[in-house]
């Protein structure tokens, strides 16, 4: 048999173990025994959801009516189904992608300079290249020891208190190429 195809009959065997109350793996095991099948616990539980038995307790379904009803007559009343409890649904809120937030330091009055003109002292915390073709500019007030940004960028990107602990590193030439 191949992967994913489900006959009719072994369809109707899980509905009928599903409305006894088995649990998948027990439904799969008794479909393997009845039918010389290896359906899987997961195959099982796929079956039973595009079949529209989805994954809750045979006592919150309501079978659908096998008797029609005539022209003229009401359907048979069908309760609604019940919520199953504990259902953890995040809230609204947390279903809306969040708007980005535009972190900026307050009290700061950037110098903008280019790449070009940037000093070996000079703050390195990036302006604008948000936009497409926006050019991209540079703080550039006096860096912190320590840091490649001044006080307040050094605050904004690394958090209070988090000071630098490394030392500063000395390179050396080895060997000339």
């Amino acid at each position: 048999m191949e992967p994913g195809h489900w006959s009719s009959e072994h369809s109707d065997a899980l509905r009928d173990y599903f409305f006894e109350g088995l649990s998948y793996a027990e439904i799969g095991r008794r479909i393997n025994a009845r039918f010389g099948t290896a359906y899987s616990r997961n195959a099982v539980i796929g079956r039973a959801k595009r079949i529209g038995l989805g994954l809750s307790t045979p006592e919150r379904m309501i079978s659908p009516s096998i008797v029609p009803s005539l022209p003229g007559e009401s359907a048979p009343f069908t309760p609604a189904r019940a919520v199953p409890r504990g259902l953890n649904l995040p809230p609204p809120s947390a279903l809306k992608p969040a708007d980005p937030v535009k972190l900026r330091c307050v009290g700061v009055q950037p110098r903008l300079i280019t790449l070009d003109e940037l000093e070996r002292g000079d703050c390195r915390y990036p302006y604008g290249g948000d936009k497409e073709g926006e050019a991209i500019s540079f703080c550039g007030h006096p860096r912190q020891p320590g840091s490649s940004y001044c006080a307040p960028h050094a605050r904004v990107t690394c958090g209070p208190g988090a000071g630098r602990t490394a030392a500063a590193v000395v390179l050396r030439l080895v060997s000339a190429a």
